[in-house]
């Protein structure tokens, strides 16, 4: 089955010369002219990779991705003009898989495709997430830590594999509130950091990092005191 992927963009020329790219690489492509138009289509076919901009009529691309992510993990690449610092934080807050600037290169455009895709792919296909000493089965939410089990709760599994599978990203408080607890949930956000705290407890090293005022995210090449 050929790869397929969904483009949001509303200046006609970008999406034309998007779609004939991806197309040449041998990818089917459908496209939509704005947010509102790509989440219907979205809803109705599945497909391999989102490729969005962000300033887009009736349904902006934030909102477009918040709406995809509460339902799915597919790889969402933002294509936007919008390059400040705070845009592109706030891209990689909501989850997106990728963040390019406009303007851009096409054959660059085709290659981080590819590298997002082949991600994607290795995480589908895998039974186990590893991170340095830590390893976790999919299949029966174990985890081993130097070949020694470590029972975590399943909501403390999931946490963990969110920071693994989003590494080096820093996730919010508010979206793992929102992937691991529901998007219905309105509790305190400190039950997350509860979660972390005992995660870091059971694991015993310090692979969890704080972002102070944001969240969390995971850091190698620790020095373990003795």
């Amino acid at each position: 089955m050929n790869t397929s992927i969904l483009v949001m963009e509303d200046d006609l020329n970008i999406q034309e010369l998007i779609v004939e790219f991806l197309k040449a690489e041998g990818y089917e492509v459908d496209y939509a002219c704005d947010g509102l138009e790509g989440i219907q289509l979205f809803k109705r076919k599945e497909y391999d990779l989102v490729l969005m901009d962000i300033m887009m009529p009736n349904l902006d691309g934030y909102s477009a991705c918040k709406m995809i992510r509460q339902t799915s993990n597919i790889p969402i690449i933002f294509l936007t003009a919008m390059n400040e610092e705070t845009e592109q934080l706030k891209g990689f807050e909501l989850q997106c898989d990728d963040y390019i600037t406009k303007p851009f290169s096409f054959n660059l455009l085709i290659q981080r495709v590819k590298a997002v895709l082949r991600r994607s792919k290795v995480n589908l296909h895998s039974d186990f997430l590893t991170f340095e000493k830590i390893k976790l089965d999919l299949n029966t939410y174990s985890v081993q830590l130097d070949d020694k089990n470590i029972e975590l709760t399943l909501k403390e599994f999931n946490i963990l594999k969110t920071l693994i599978e989003k590494y080096p990203q820093v996730i919010t408080r508010e979206n793992l509130l929102d992937s691991i607890w529901g998007y219905d949930y309105y509790g305190d956000t400190r039950i997350v950091d509860a979660h972390i705290k005992n995660i870091r407890k059971k694991i015993s090293l310090p692979y969890i990092k704080t972002v102070k005022g944001i969240g969390y995210t995971l850091e190698k090449d620790i020095k373990v005191l003795e």
